[in-house]
């Protein structure tokens, strides 16, 4: 088992609050103040820092358990998650939805590797922008959602999956369009493809722009369309550019389709988001939660 009291420090260490750390682990605040004090002892040394407003930070050693209890969190939730496997048989059928970029890139191949060891589960996936999945989760149409973006409703546990970059490109027969690198004010007068209001890349767009003072009006758009794979097929007939995920243009670019444009002090990378309904999710839901965060973990291993 675990131990707890390194579970309390984590919660603390994270909210550097003890009423906060209490209320999350359902204990109370002299019962997360003595597992810290066990473990400051069992140490030999102060993991926080007491001032006299009842403010805390870590120490250097608090720092440095943080670190290292991070990742024996994550390893243990592995190992709980792999010895479960064997106990129970997973069958029944589970709802989900993606948003786009998500759906059409991404899952797939994730959803055919969890088909495959869990042959009793059935699942059925729904795609639409962010803002739809969103709902139809509150709705309760579906029970877990994929998402961009960066909305928060109070309503929705978010929890991170993936980090996404959205470039700019330009069709490579872009003749009159020869620059690699561009700056704002160019940018302002580029022909541009948007996704449609709603969309996790639009929104991410949106609030990337700000600081710039730049808002989406501003910009030359020459039309708005409800998919990636829409936008590639417009980019494919036109001299346009359009901001797109990488992850949506790999083979475009291998196969120099499309090329990328960049955008001086420019930068987007967005969260790609896994979302539940607040509350403990179902536990053909969870486990389609862990199998996914697994896969990512060995991915980024094998890069």
């Amino acid at each position: 088992m675990f131990d707890f009291r390194l579970k309390v420090f984590y919660a603390v260490a994270k909210r550097l609050n003890f009423t906060k750390a209490a209320g999350e682990l359902y204990i109370s605040q002299p019962a997360v103040t003595k597992h810290i004090k066990g473990l400051e002892e069992s140490y030999q040394t102060a993991l926080f820092e007491r001032s006299g407003n009842s403010k805390i930070k870590l120490t250097p050693a608090g720092e440095v358990l943080l670190s290292y209890t991070g990742k024996l969190l994550t390893i243990h939730r592995e190992l709980e998650f792999e010895m479960s496997l064997g106990k129970s048989k997973h069958t029944g059928a589970l709802r989900i939805g993606a948003s786009t970029t998500i759906a059409q890139y991404l899952l797939p191949a994730m959803l055919a590797d969890f088909r495959q060891k869990f042959k009793g589960v059935r699942v059925s996936m729904i795609s639409g922008n962010t803002e739809e999945i969103e709902q139809i989760l509150i709705n309760k149409e579906i029970e877990i959602g994929f998402i961009e973006g960066i909305s928060k409703n109070p309503m929705i546990n978010y929890m991170p999956y993936l980090q996404d970059q959205i470039v700019l490109v330009c069709p490579d027969h872009f003749s009159k369009f020869k620059k690699e690198r561009i700056n704002m004010e160019e940018l302002r007068n580029c022909p541009l493809l948007m996704r449609e209001p709603g969309s996790g890349t639009l929104e991410v767009i949106a609030h990337h722009l700000k600081p710039f003072g730049i808002k989406l009006n501003d910009l030359n758009i020459e039309m708005q369309l409800g998919s990636t794979e829409g936008i590639k097929s417009y980019l494919a007939k036109s001299d346009c550019l359009a901001f797109i995920s990488v992850h949506a243009i790999v083979r475009e670019l291998k196969n120099r389709e499309l090329r990328i444009v960049d955008i001086e002090g420019f930068n987007i990378e967005r969260p790609l988001q896994i979302v539940h309904p607040y509350g403990q999710p179902s536990n053909l839901a969870e486990l389609l939660i862990r199998f996914a965060g697994k896969q990512h973990n060995l991915l980024k291993e094998s890069c």
